[in-house]
């Protein structure tokens, strides 16, 4: 995983701006695991859940990592997404 680090300067304070990121894990998640990420989404595929959506920084990617591992979940694959909204058509649900 990338440590890469984007700044927003506005006002003269430095802003950290969140990267899009996509995860994908085997199964369906408990809604529960994603209760202290609201602006992540879920959409189920067969035999896997897609999670995307902004994460603030690597220790909140971390922090969301040790979340799915708490609850048992296998990751299957992080990406980072170049984009900062996600895929069109692609508006996901729990």
């Amino acid at each position: 995983m990338s440590g890469a680090h984007q700044a927003d300067t506005r006002n003269g304070r430095s802003l950290a701006v969140p990267s899009y990121y996509e995860i994908r894990v085997t199964g369906v998640l408990p809604p529960e695991v994603l209760l202290d990420f609201d602006r992540l989404t879920a959409s189920v595929e067969p035999v896997e859940t897609v999670v995307h959506g902004p994460i603030q920084d690597q220790a909140a990617l971390h922090g969301l990592l040790a979340r799915l591992e708490t609850f048992g979940v296998q990751v299957i694959e992080v990406r980072r997404l170049h984009e900062k909204d996600p895929p069109a058509g692609d508006k996901g649900g729990p």
